[in-house]
């Protein structure tokens, strides 16, 4: 009589492992979700130059996180690469 005790008990352990399982899984959905997101935010960083040229100022070039260039804190909605370039053509030093 004790096998058959034995039995019927693990189902009944099985699917209280089971349940808890499913109650963590929302957790684990959320801590994984979190990862993936705060993982992504540092792609918005900003890397800057210092620029100078014979008929300005010194001023500062940098490029914003969507891509394009801004001249001492204000986008300029022009490609990075486009804006230095052109500033290199006519005359400018930046950053080196």
């Amino acid at each position: 009589m004790k096998m058959n005790s034995v039995i019927k008990t693990i189902p009944f352990r099985s699917a209280i492992r089971h349940s808890s399982l499913m109650k963590n899984t929302p957790i684990v959905i959320a801590l994984f979700l979190a990862v993936i997101f705060t993982s992504c935010k540092s792609d918005d960083s900003v890397t800057c130059v210092t620029c100078s040229a014979p008929q300005t100022l010194d001023f500062v070039l940098c490029e914003e996180g969507d891509g394009n260039a801004s001249v001492n804190g204000e986008n300029t909605g022009t490609p990075y690469d486009l804006y230095l370039q052109d500033l290199l053509e006519d005359g400018a030093n930046c950053g080196g």
